[in-house]
């Protein structure tokens, strides 16, 4: 990669002709149409909080520096930010009014409230700038390894750089897009930020099953995301036909995994609604979250509900109880292990060696309590698992 110092580029040309359009995934422009603020590799402006984008402005104003910015050179008098775009943005929709600085409790909008003084103060403010040349291997390499103010580049962002193209540009529009209205559904579902690549991420994760970069290469120069489009409204309309309560826990779970091994059976969405509403009412039940898939099981696997267990008090107690009344008998402490035929019918065993067991199984209504409470060899335990 080679770079050439460029030190007189002013705000004031930076943003000559800077246009914002606020769908990201969108391009933004400046230096007179000659400067790409955001390619289409970049990730979406994640600046528009109120604090980081007015933390560049007010820099500007009192002298601070805000860094090096690194342009690549793509044709002739045409340029790309390769890095700087968070601060570029912010300095654009500050002059063209998109939002406001406080000042002595005062909000001061550029181009009106903002004294003329500070607006010359920071148009004649000059940036430092690298142009650089290079393949576009090496640009895409330099990009994946930089941090943009301190925030790494998600890995969705890296492999939107490496693999930039006509797929990478709509699915940006479609699931990088905050204005999609969508967007609000697909959250019940999905962790994370629609901005910071977390939807695209995911819904390239469920048409790949995992495989995202080879899903990405091979779909690199594809005119169009149907497939990727259509597998993930699948699941999502799988989810919330077969769900028809949305529930905080939902949101983040292995939906695309879920949908692949499940929906080809058939759920009664009333049913389905009954088991999660008796089972987020049911005490015992620790991992809210594992409700879904137990139910989506036949409800059969009670480790995805993390079951209360029995405390090391009532574990005592009861094997105290057990071991006393089986030495009186002269046959183990173990009830099952009476019952067999072996050598283990008369043996006594440590507290160590016992786990605790629900007499009448918590799935068919058993509850974590002393009276449902029996000790069980380890073995025997294992062996009988829910039934």
């Amino acid at each position: 990669m080679k770079t050439t110092l460029k030190t007189t580029y002013t705000i004031k040309e930076i943003c000559d002709g800077f246009v914002y359009n606020e769908l990201e995934g969108k391009g933004l422009f400046g230096l007179s149409g000659k400067l790409t603020i955001q390619p289409e590799y970049q990730r979406a402006y994640i600046y528009a909080d109120g604090k980081k984008d007015v933390a560049v402005v007010k820099s500007i104003l009192k002298g601070y520096p805000i860094g090096i910015i690194y342009f690549i050179k793509v044709g002739k008098d045409k340029f790309e930010v390769l890095d700087g775009q968070q601060r570029i943005t912010s300095i654009g929709r500050y002059v063209t009014g998109k939002f406001g600085i406080l000042e002595k409790g005062k909000p001061q909008y550029f181009g009106s409230s903002l004294p003329k003084d500070k607006e010359s103060t920071i148009m004649n403010t000059k940036l430092l700038i690298y142009e650089c040349k290079g393949t576009e291997s090496e640009i895409k390499e330099w990009f994946e390894t930089i941090n943009i103010a301190g925030i790494p580049l998600t890995e969705q962002e890296k492999l939107n750089a490496i693999y930039s193209g006509t797929f990478v540009t709509l699915a940006k529009e479609e699931f990088s897009n905050s204005q999609n209205s969508n967007v609000l559904k697909w959250s019940a579902y999905i962790k994370g930020r629609v901005n910071r690549q977390d939807f695209l991420a995911t819904a390239i994760d469920w048409v790949s099953k995992g495989k995202i970069g080879e899903y990405m290469s091979k779909h690199r120069q594809d005119t169009n995301i149907n497939e990727l489009k259509t597998y993930f409204n699948s699941v999502i309309d799988w989810v919330s036909k077969t769900f028809i309560d949305v529930e905080s826990e939902m949101k983040g779970l292995e939906w695309g995994r879920l949908y692949e091994e499940y929906h080809s059976k058939g759920y009664n969405p009333k049913k389905v609604s009954e088991s999660v509403h008796r089972l987020y009412a049911d005490p015992y039940v620790q991992n809210r979250k594992g409700v879904f898939e137990y139910i989506l099981g036949g409800e059969k696997d009670t480790k995805l509900l993390n079951v209360r267990v029995f405390d090391e008090a009532t574990k005592k107690v009861v094997y105290r109880k057990q071991t006393d009344e089986s030495k009186k008998k002269g046959e183990s402490n173990c009830p099952l292990c009476v019952l067999g035929h072996n050598a283990n019918k008369n043996k006594i065993w440590k507290i160590e060696e016992m786990d605790a067991d629900h007499v009448s199984a918590w799935s068919k209504g058993g509850g974590t309590d002393i009276k449902n409470c029996q000790m069980l060899c380890k073995t025997h335990n294992r062996a009988k698992g829910n039934k």
